[in-house]
């Protein structure tokens, strides 16, 4: 017999698992794609990890001075709003560090673009990547590519070119880059500014559209179809040389061997996705995280890094979170490990969603990371109500996409010792999927005693009370 008394069976007291404990509820038994070499002669990560320490030698004793010697908020920055060093700082900075006014504005604004430095409305703190900046070779190399993602920035544009003409080089440069890195070696000026205005004229010729209403005379119309494009490339090129990415003299230029690992990952994150069933760098947000979620954590990653680098990353945020406003919770998390990947670029956006209850646990989450705390520790941040709507949540999506062993073990990661209580707090938070989640667990339980009190518990959920 059965004994009809209720069982209070204990929870194991484990951490909560990350948010994206919810992907491996689906099938991971897709073979994995062997990792990809690098050419040969590239140096190996931590010859490469020396090689960025060494080009932003300044801007990471600037970002560590200012670590030490300013106060919290935008003690040292001015009022412009962008974090820029005021006059009295720059001056102040330069005296301790042996460096002109000029070398450390330049060496800030280097630091600000490595990511050394972040910039958070109107004040300016020491980010996550100069924390781990001696011992992660790994976040030496992100913030260097970040610097390289940004060279257009680190060099002044020419003033006296068309906005519009400066914008079309910044477009067609990576597949300059990408002809250099194929080339292995010094490729002549003249034969980079040939590639460029095809790429241009392509470009051109892309956007074409059919005029309306009244045209100008030919004699009124912009010049910039017909400006020579010379100046642009070597305006280009030097900002590329300024960021450590090729060297440039004597009307040739060779990728430095940072500058060509770094294109060979782009272009190899391009392949990545390409190769995707789902074509995941043509797709939208929500698509393309549908397709991760039958990826293996890694894998999937490399499909976030391939898609954000097809679009510019405002608008990838902006898609990121509106996938993460739908129904399906599989993906609200997919979004944002996908936001993980983002990093610094994606902070304003997900505060601004930190008061919205859907997405509320997850961004704190993410603020936390980002912040540099522990992920094993980020849950702490969450109020007990919080991190119990996560609990639902995650297993909403375990219940959509996963297995019912899977869902019976979700149980463990429950902040609650006891399923009496777990059930009571679970029906306090408001969870709109919690009658599914409960009826799915119920389900799956190979407990009578137990599955039966988790129905009953769903039946009043459902019924209000």
């Amino acid at each position: 017999m059965t004994s009809r008394i209720p069982r209070d069976s204990r929870l194991r007291l484990v951490r909560p698992r990350p948010l994206a404990a919810a992907p491996s509820a689906v099938n991971q038994r897709r073979p994995r794609r062997p990792a990809p070499r690098p050419p040969e002669g590239t140096p190996a990560p931590a010859e490469l990890a020396r090689m960025a320490r060494s080009g932003l030698a300044d801007a990471a004793r600037v970002a560590h001075w200012a670590d030490g010697a300013l106060g919290p908020g935008r003690d040292g920055t001015g009022s412009d709003g962008k974090g820029t060093l005021s006059d009295e700082t720059a001056g102040r900075a330069a005296e301790e560090l042996g460096l002109t006014a000029a070398q450390v504005r330049a060496a800030w604004d280097t630091a600000r673009l490595a990511g050394l430095i972040e910039v958070h409305g109107d004040s300016a703190r020491p980010g996550w990547r100069l924390r781990a900046w001696n011992r992660d070779d790994s976040a030496v190399l992100r913030g260097w590519v970040a610097l390289f993602d940004a060279w257009s920035l680190a060099s002044p544009e020419p003033t006296d070119r068309e906005p519009a003409a400066v914008a079309e080089v910044v477009s067609a440069m990576p597949q300059v880059l990408s002809f250099l890195q194929l080339s292995a070696g010094p490729v002549p000026v003249e034969q980079l500014l040939d590639l460029l205005e095809q790429r241009v004229t392509e470009l051109r010729t892309e956007r074409c559209e059919i005029p309306y209403g009244p045209q100008p005379e030919p004699a009124e119309e912009p010049e910039t179809a017909d400006a020579p494009l010379a100046p642009l490339l070597d305006w280009a090129l030097r900002a590329l040389a300024s960021v450590g990415a090729l060297t440039y003299g004597d009307g040739q230029a060779t990728l430095t061997p940072l500058g060509s690992w770094a294109v060979w990952v782009k272009l190899e994150q391009i392949c990545v996705a390409a190769q995707s069933p789902a074509g995941n760098i043509e797709v939208a947000a929500e698509e393309m995280l549908r397709g991760c979620a039958q990826l293996r954590p890694n894998a999937a990653r490399a499909e976030y890094r391939a898609w954000l680098a097809a679009r510019p990353v405002g608008s990838a945020v902006t898609e990121l979170l509106g996938a993460a406003r739908g129904d399906d919770a599989l993906l609200r998390g997919l979004a944002f490990e996908a936001l993980r990947v983002v990093g610094a670029p994606a902070e304003p956006d997900v505060r601004s969603v930190a008061d919205e209850p859907t997405l509320r646990p997850y961004a704190l989450l993410w603020l936390a990371e980002h912040d540099g705390i522990d992920p094993e520790d980020a849950h702490e941040v969450l109020t007990r109500e919080e991190a119990t709507w996560l609990w639902v949540d995650t297993a909403a999506a375990v219940a959509d996409h996963g297995e019912a062993p899977m869902l019976v073990r979700h149980l463990e990661s429950a902040l609650q010792p006891t399923v009496p209580r777990l059930l009571d707090e679970v029906r306090a938070v408001g969870h709109p999927r919690t009658v599914q989640v409960l009826v799915a667990l119920a389900a799956a339980h190979p407990d009578p005693a137990l599955a039966k009190a988790v129905r009953r518990a769903a039946f009043q959920v459902h019924t209000g009370g």
